[in-house]
């Protein structure tokens, strides 16, 4: 593995696991990791802090993962490989924290942050039907899973070289290793609605 590449995974896995759902949280006197389903994550923030601690809990991982994808675009403009590596940890660092003794979040928003800087195209539509779903049934893990999916799906182009599909298709099966608790209660109708 090239240096550059080291510095590219190792720089976006610390951006990654900065926990800012934790931090939200512990700005109110509360350690997220201690109520609700244990989560860092802007579902269990909105649920437990409140809704406008859990938005922006949701903003700042977007960002987070938005922000090495773009520093790996403007650095290695003609090396696309780069960003793909940022995407992958920038989303490993955020699920295994290195800051919480590699625990962490789902990702869910992190993802989507960071294959905005992948395929502006796919993750918009991801995002798009993320919302729509979760308005609708009021179940988040069922909303990120879909979409995500769906934003995967339509990754796929005859004008790409596989990267791409290859980074969505992973990203999108960590999610769900991740989410497989919520999986299991979703089957036995035990998953928990978030009010919005």
């Amino acid at each position: 593995m090239h240096i550059y590449e080291i510095a590219t995974a190792f720089f976006s896995f610390v951006v990654g696991s900065i926990p800012f759902g934790y931090f939200v949280a512990k700005s109110k006197g509360i350690d997220i990791r201690q109520y609700g389903s244990g989560n860092i994550g802007a579902t269990n923030v909105y649920r437990t802090v409140g809704k406008k601690d859990g938005i922006a809990t949701l903003f700042l991982d977007l960002l987070k993962g938005v922000l090495p994808v773009a520093v790996a675009s403007i650095f290695f403009q003609n090396n696309p490989e780069y960003k793909y590596i940022a995407a992958v940890f920038v989303v490993l660092g955020h699920d295994f924290s290195l800051f919480l003794k590699f625990k962490g979040g789902k990702g869910v928003a992190t993802t989507y942050g960071a294959t905005l800087g992948i395929s502006l195209y796919s993750a918009l539509i991801g995002m798009a039907i993320w919302i729509a779903i979760l308005i609708k049934t009021k179940y988040s893990s069922l909303a990120a899973l879909l979409s995500f999916g769906i934003s995967t799906i339509a990754s796929f182009s005859v004008f790409s070289n596989g990267q791409r599909e290859y980074l969505f298709l992973g990203l999108w099966l960590l999610m769900i290793v991740k989410h497989r608790e919520n999986i299991k209660r979703i089957f036995k109708k035990e998953e928990k609605s978030i009010e919005l």
